[in-house]
């Protein structure tokens, strides 16, 4: 499915990703995440949404301190990271073959006051979804998730299972095909959704969705 790893002749554009090592400097910490694209692909590198929505969070977009989140498909885990380094208890999320990589990642960048805030664990969209209580996190965050269309509908089960009527949703993505205006519209018809913020320079939309009320739906 997503773990799927590109080939060598991948455009140029791509070559980044083939780097050992992605540094970045975010929360007045300096991360470096350690890249294998070969072994894992998408799931192994770190995205231009997860850089911006990173960003975002650092711009105090959302109060995170004492807030509980969870990072949806989390790949090389960035987002979470700077979200536990911002204050939030983090659990930090992907399939079980990315989990390892992702649990390397976070213990390699994390200091040791901050570890015990960021949790990694195991979830495949729509299937162990008994394992975390309904409406359990604040905040839920994604970066670049919604590109496979045959995933949509097991992501939507997941984020209204992991929802209350409080929770926000944090998306960044780039809105490049029909599928991604599909899913958009799909999220709609469950959840209060709006743009929030745009990056001209990486198109990187973030969106902000919000569990309809019963009054809405009226």
């Amino acid at each position: 499915m997503a773990l799927v790893p590109y080939e060598e002749t991948a455009e140029k554009g791509l070559q980044r990703f083939h780097k050992p090592l992605a540094t970045f400097s975010l929360a007045n910490h300096t991360i470096q995440i350690r890249q294998d694209w070969k072994q894992l692909g998408v799931a192994a590198v770190v995205w231009d949404a997860a850089i911006i929505l990173a960003t975002y969070l650092e711009m105090g977009a959302v109060e995170l301190r004492g807030c509980s989140a969870v990072e949806l498909g989390a790949g090389t885990g960035l987002v979470g990271m700077v979200a536990a380094l911002l204050g939030a208890h983090v659990t930090i999320t992907d399939r079980k073959v990315a989990l390892e990589f992702l649990k390397s990642n976070v213990q390699a960048n994390l200091p040791p006051h901050i570890q015990p805030r960021a949790v990694v664990k195991e979830l495949t969209w729509g299937q162990n979804l008994g394992s975390f209580s309904p409406g359990e996190f604040d905040l839920i965050l994604g970066a670049d998730i919604i590109y496979l269309e045959e995933t949509f509908t097991d992501l939507l089960q997941t984020l209204e299972h992991l929802c209350s009527n409080h929770s926000v949703i944090l998306l960044a993505c780039r809105i490049r095909y029909e599928r991604d205006h599909n899913f958009l519209a799909m999220l709609e018809r469950q959840f209060t959704v709006r743009k929030v913020h745009y990056d001209p320079e990486k198109d990187v939309h973030i969106y902000k969705a919000q569990r309809r009320s019963l009054r809405e739906d009226l």
